[in-house]
């Protein structure tokens, strides 16, 4: 195999795998060599197509999932975690609690328990407001010093500083883990996310036709209207980071998992129009009340701690990524 196993270990388990970066996450495993088995709930959509074209070994219900891997766990190499509710707009805190909290301290348990590599996916929204920067110091201090604007956000926290607190106290731990900060994922098989679904995605077809697509108006007069900032990162980086911290053992620790450069919502929107080969028409509309209180202007991941790890592939530009999404993807009308 041209992948890093142990005793015969031959099967990643991804969670979430049939969602949108654990699909990703699935289909680039399986082509590097590994038995990928997927835990996630399909429903009655079409989210079995994010898949459909995965060699699985196996397909378990989340709940299923703590059984199959205390049967299965001599053959699983590393559980890559994302499996979650990824809605910042969850107002259910008990469900967040439950599938973000509790599944991912389940697994990290499981996982020293049973020498697992564990994977997991944190969130660049634990960083709040972003005042206090975006850097991705592991030190629990830090960690406490951070304020979520959502429970989404809190629930990726309080698992970071869970697994730090453990770290620090000399307690089991995986023989590999990290959590990865991820910044504004876009890219191939989100169409399954409705409104969490990426901007690009839901403008193209907007942009395609030639007519205008709509932003939000600032709120703040510091940035202008459009101007609001986000590093936004194509979800194959995301991807290529796992694949490198799988083939990278002794690497572990909480990675933001970002391009390092913010880019603005209106760039976005004209890198979409031409990638659709159309001029740019954009209108402005203002931003609903209930989230301008928690709406962030500005993101943008520190990555040189990645770097410092030892991480040198680049990462693509907003432009190149869109082109590449919308050529291989969208512009295609497949339902991605």
């Amino acid at each position: 195999m041209s992948v890093n196993s142990r005793d015969g270990r031959d099967t990643i388990l991804v969670t979430g795998g049939a969602g949108f970066i654990g699909s990703n996450m699935a289909r680039a495993l399986a082509a590097d060599g590994w038995r990928i088995v997927v835990s996630d709930w399909f429903g009655t959509g079409r989210k079995w197509l994010n898949v459909a074209d995965v060699l699985l070994d196996d397909v378990i219900l989340p709940e299923a999932t703590l059984a199959w891997l205390e049967q299965n766990h001599r053959r699983v190499e590393a559980i890559v975690h994302m499996g979650a509710i990824s809605a910042t707009t969850e107002q259910d805190v008990d469900l967040i609690v439950e599938r973000n909290i509790r599944a991912t301290l389940d697994l990290w348990a499981l996982s020293a328990r049973h020498a697992i590599r564990l994977i997991y996916a944190s969130s660049a929204a634990t960083y709040g407001d972003g005042k206090d920067g975006f850097v991705d110091e592991q030190d629990p201090a830090h960690l406490a010093k951070l304020r979520p604007l959502n429970a989404y956000g809190w629930s990726k926290l309080a698992v970071d500083r869970r697994i730090m607190d453990d770290v620090r106290a000399g307690r089991p731990t995986p023989p590999q883990w990290a959590g990865l900060k991820f910044f504004n994922v876009y890219g191939p098989f989100e169409a399954h996310k409705d409104d969490m679904r990426s901007v690009i995605h839901k403008i193209y077809p907007t942009a395609a036709a030639g007519e205008a697509v709509t932003l939000f108006r600032s709120h703040d007069p510091n940035y202008a209207d459009g101007g609001q900032l986000r590093d936004f990162v194509h979800v194959a980086d995301c991807v290529d980071v796992a694949r490198w911290l799988i083939g990278s053992p002794a690497v572990s620790g909480i990675f933001n998992v970002g391009t390092g450069k913010a880019r603005s919502f209106a760039d976005l929107a004209r890198a979409v129009f031409k990638a659709a080969g159309r001029e740019p028409v954009i209108d402005y509309v203002d931003m609903p009340e209930r989230i301008r209180n928690a709406y962030q202007y500005f993101t943008e991941a520190d990555m040189t701690k990645l770097r410092r790890a030892g991480y040198n592939a680049d990462f693509r530009s907003l432009e190149d990524g869109i082109q590449s999404y919308v050529g291989d993807y969208l512009a295609k009308g497949v339902a991605l």
